[in-house]
Formats: C-alpha cells, sequence, structure tokens
C-alpha cells in the first residue's frame, strides 16, 4: 500500500446519496442493457416544458457567442466534424465553444465569456489550468531538449513518487493511459500464456479495443455502441461481466483463459458506479485463486486520494495503469508492476522488450513529459492539495443534494473524492449496464446548456463535476446555485 493511504481513507467517506422522495417517485421498471431491471431516468419531468426551456438556452447560446460560431463554421472546411477531435462534437448547443485561454479553475472562450470550469478537461487538467510549477518546469525542459530518447533525472524522481503514492515498485511511462493500458495486456498475455481479457460492463480505457465490448441482453458479448471498426469482434478476445456481479465474475474467470482482469476500480465513464462493501475483496482472491492478472486503471479515479482509489482502500493489483492528470495537461500515462511480475516478464520475452515487442514507443518517457510529471505530483497535486480538493467535492454533493431536495426530484448524486454526479435516478444503479439505461440526453443536454450560459462548465456526455486545487468554495457554490435555478424553472 502507498504511503497516502491512511490519509487517504481519511478523507474519503464512500458516498451513494439521495435526498428524500415522495412515495411512489421511484417511476417504472424498464430492462437496460444486458436485462438488468432498472428504473426509467427522468422521473418529474415535464418533457413540454423541457423542450422548451432547452430551445430557449440554445438560442441564448448561439447569440452571445458570434466568434465560436463562426469559428465552428470555418473548422467545417478542414476539420473532420468540424472539431480537432471528435469527442469536442459531444458538448452541448448548435456548435462548440472555442477555448481562448485558461488558467486555474477557469476558462474563457474566444467571445470573451469566462467560466467556472468543473471538467478539467475530463480529469486531464485535474491539477487545474497552467499550473506554475507545471508551466515553469515544462519551459525549462523545452529549452533543454523536449525528447532525445534518454532518461533524464525527472524519469526516476518520478517512478520512486508513483511507487510512494500507489505501492507499485516498478514503472514504466507511456504518452496516454490508453497506450498503458495496451501495454498492461500485452505483459500480461505474455506472462499467463492466456488469450482472453475481462472488463466490467460500462468500463472506460481509452481506446483500447479489447475494451470495446458489452453485454447483450441475452448475456453475451458483443460489440459496444459507437465502436467504429473494430477489427475482431470482441467476443474472441474479451469476457464481460458486470460489476458487483460476484458470481458472474467468478464464472468467467473459471475456465482459466482469462489472461487478466482490467478494471477501474470505479466506473466512470458510464456514470460513477462504485462497487460493493466487499466487492474488491473478492475479485482479488477469485484471480488470484484462477492465476488471472488484476490491473487497476486509476486514470479516472485518481481523484479519490493521492494514491488513487488503490491507496485509499488498499487494494493490491498485480499491475496499476494511470494517465492524463499526473502530467499538469501533458500528455503522458504510466504503468507499474510488483517484483515478481517485472521478473516474469523480464524472464519470458527476453530481449523482446528492447526492440520491437509491442511495448513502448519513440517519444513514450520523453524528457518533458517526465518534467511536467515530477512538477505535478511535487508541487501541485499534492497531499495538501487533495484535502482541499475533497473537501470541496464533499460540498458540492451536498449543495446538489440539497437543490434536488428543494426541488422534490426524485434524483440521486455519487461522489468520489474531489468528483461528483447527478444522475435521474432515485437509487445509484450498482453496475454498467443499469447505469447505462439511467441516461437522458435530453435532460442532460438542457442542465449543461442552462450552465454555459451562467457561466460553468461540466464535464460532456456526464453531469460530472471534478475540482481542482485552484477551485474556491465560491466556484462549487456558483455551480450549486445554477443547478438550483435551473431545477426550480423545471419544476
Amino acid at each position: 500500500m502507498g504511503q497516502y493511504g491512511g490519509t487517504a481513507r481519511r478523507l474519503e467517506r464512500r458516498e451513494r446519496r439521495q435526498p428524500s422522495a415522495e412515495p411512489g417517485s421511484a417511476g417504472r421498471e424498464r430492462k437496460a442493457a444486458g436485462g438488468v431491471s432498472t428504473l426509467d431516468a427522468g422521473v418529474g419531468v415535464d418533457r413540454g416544458r423541457l423542450a422548451a426551456l432547452t430551445a430557449r438556452e440554445a438560442a441564448a447560446f448561439a447569440a452571445a457567442r458570434p466568434r465560436s460560431r463562426a469559428l465552428a463554421e470555418r473548422s467545417r472546411g478542414s476539420l473532420l466534424g468540424g472539431v480537432p477531435m471528435t469527442w469536442m462534437m459531444r458538448w452541448a448547443g448548435p456548435f462548440p465553444l472555442f477555448l481562448a485561454e485558461a488558467e486555474g479553475a477557469r476558462v474563457v472562450d474566444v467571445d470573451g465569456h469566462e467560466y467556472v470550469d468543473l471538467c478539467l478537461g475530463d480529469t486531464g487538467a485535474m491539477a487545474g489550468h497552467a499550473p506554475e510549477p507545471v508551466v515553469r518546469a515544462v519551459a525549462e525542459r523545452a529549452a533543454a531538449g523536449i525528447t532525445a530518447m534518454l532518461p533524464t533525472e525527472d524519469a526516476a524522481w518520478a517512478g520512486e513518487e508513483l511507487a510512494r503514492r500507489f505501492g507499485l515498485p516498478l514503472w514504466q511511462f507511456t504518452l496516454s493511459a490508453t497506450d498503458a493500458n495496451r501495454f498492461a495486456i500485452r505483459i500480461c498475455r505474455a506472462v499467463t500464456g492466456r488469450p482472453k481479457i475481462l472488463v466490467f460492463n460500462g468500463c472506460y480505457h481509452g481506446t483500447v479495443d479489447e475494451t470495446f465490448a458489452t453485454l447483450r441482453a441475452d448475456g453475451s458479448v458483443g460489440i459496444r455502441p459507437g465502436n467504429v471498426g473494430p477489427p475482431v469482434d470482441p467476443a474472441l478476445t474479451t469476457k464481460v461481466v458486470e460489476l458487483n456481479d460476484i458470481d458472474a465474475l467468478e464464472a468467467a474467470l473459471a475456465p482459466g483463459d482469462v489472461a487478466c482482469v482490467l478494471a477501474e476500480p470505479a466506473l466512470t465513464n458510464i456514470g460513477i458506479v462504485l462497487p460493493d462493501p466487499g466487492f474488491h475483496d473478492a475479485l482479488r482472491e477469485l484471480t488470484r485463486r484462477t492465476g488471472t492478472l488484476l490491473v487497476i486503471d486509476e486514470t479516472h479515479t485518481f481523484s479519490a486520494g493521492p494514491g488513487g482509489y488503490t491507496a485509499a482502500y488498499g487494494l493490491e493489483p498485480d499491475l496499476l495503469t494511470i494517465g492524463k492528470a499526473i502530467g499538469g495537461g501533458v500528455p503522458v500515462g504510466a504503468f507499474g508492476v510488483t517484483e515478481e511480475l517485472a521478473r516474469r516478464a523480464l524472464a519470458q520475452a527476453g530481449s523482446d522488450y528492447e526492440d520491437v515487442g509491442g511495448v513502448g514507443g519513440t517519444l513514450a518517457g520523453n524528457a518533458l513529459s517526465l518534467a511536467a510529471v515530477r512538477a505535478t505530483l511535487g508541487e501541485v497535486l499534492t497531499e495538501e492539495a487533495f484535502e482541499h480538493m475533497i473537501s470541496l467535492g464533499e460540498r458540492l454533493a451536498d449543495g446538489v443534494v440539497a437543490a434536488i431536495a428543494a426541488a422534490r426530484m426524485p434524483w440521486h448524486v455519487t461522489r468520489l473524492g474531489a468528483r461528483a454526479e447527478y444522475r435521474f435516478l432515485p437509487q445509484p444503479p450498482r453496475n454498467g449496464g443499469e447505469s447505462a439505461a439511467a441516461g437522458d440526453e435530453e435532460l442532460e443536454r438542457f442542465l449543461h446548456l442552462y450552465a454555459f450560459n451562467r457561466g460553468v462548465l461540466i464535464t460532456p456526455f456526464h453531469n460530472m463535476a471534478l475540482v481542482a486545487p485552484a477551485t474556491a468554495e465560491a466556484d462549487v457554490d456558483r455551480h450549486t446555485e445554477v443547478f438550483a435555478a435551473a431545477l426550480e424553472e423545471l419544476a
């Protein structure tokens, strides 16, 4: 366990919150993906009123942002979808906001509108925008050489710090968490000689092909909706079970053909879905019993504390992957391994790891990325910073719970350290299938547009808010004020 385990446990109280609701307000049951019984989302919302309010907010958004509109029209001539990365099309609004500058917990668009940023690059800017230590370190490193395919002192420091925080002793660096997960899977297959991996339904592990799989209604493995051009049928490479379904997990691991379980310790990209008490103990016992390696992906759960969910709850993975947040906005990822696994991997692969064995990359571990990691972990995302962030995460969740209760909406809030999300159901989903069925794009679009027009950004395709070291109480309270006003109009 990393050195921050005790502190993180004191700071992070796992919470699944919901205001009291009127009897019968739970809504109608329906079947989610995978045949899971769940509840209809958005209960209590007048759809006609919602449509009218959304149209009003979309018109106000467009009228106030002529420069973003002009840039969006111009970009359609040279950029696929009119944006440099297709996810940027998913922001609410008739066209994307175009960024002018960002600092701390604020962003400013090209039309001069300032926003409290609770998206923070979907954790890529969890350290805040342009934190001074990172800006300084990157400038100094850039002037002294960005990449040379040679290690630096910063690399040694970063490996030691990750080992202290997460408890795994040996590390390698990548340019993204996707790469870290891809390399981890390859190592697991090489060491075990097994062909398959196992993931949890609704997971997100970057753009790793094997992980874009889902449970069909009949329980079989299928292509996840939105998976573009899968190279093979995911059923050939991947087993999928629901989070918190220990019986299904045991059955899937029993044949002995799974190289590794790749798991977020709590689901995040499908909405925050927390593990049941005892689930991780069962997961670790089953993987050890069946000779299956366990990979924990902390990329989105780093918000739980200085050593992520792993340190906060004493997890014992064989490998750990992380990305985004550790570089303060500079592209980087990393994976850590136990000494035993490192020995087995090097003995099995020999010189392959030093050549074209599918693990590594010319720019991985570059001097610029590692300088950013050292500045971010050493001076920005410190233990003291996490105390502040988690406290504000709790304040944000409390404010949203109060607003939901005041509006008498049968919704709930789930918090993961410095991160919180509100969903349109009375009770939190227990797995990815239930969480997928709880989505309500119409309602989400309205809430996002309403927040945009009043100077607040939350994570697109979610109702998720994250706080940074630079976030202030007033920023969190502004979100609560705007959210409460939106609910008042809806109600």
